[in-house]
């Protein structure tokens, strides 16, 4: 993360900015993708998951949206088997959300 920040500081004063100071940070959103290994009835995903926290309208958006209490982030899924988590915070929360999607899946034979 340091390299990333030096990076834009540097950038930020080749354009002329002078800046004192190195800023503080804080890390409000990551986004991460994965890769399930094989496509996914996104269909049959929404009546096993249930309506209360999964939005699916394929003529719209090829993606499933799925909202996590816990962690609290948000997992596109899309039938190739591929997903994007956003929202979160810590690595940690990103590879937890990616585990418990996985184990729903494979509970409900999905996957």
């Amino acid at each position: 993360m340091d390299n990333a920040i030096t990076t834009v500081i540097d950038s930020i004063r080749k354009a002329g900015v002078h800046i004192k100071e190195r800023p503080s940070f804080e890390v409000q959103n990551i986004v991460a993708s994965a890769e399930l290994g094989q496509p996914i009835n996104l269909t049959s995903v929404v009546i096993t998951l249930g309506l209360e926290r999964v939005e699916y309208e394929p003529e719209v958006f090829p993606g499933l949206v799925y909202r996590l209490t816990e962690p609290k982030v948000v997992i596109l899924l899309f039938g190739s088997g591929r997903l994007v988590c956003t929202g979160a915070k810590k690595r940690e929360d990103v590879e937890a959300a990616v585990k418990k999607i996985r184990g729903e899946l494979q509970s409900a034979d999905l996957l």
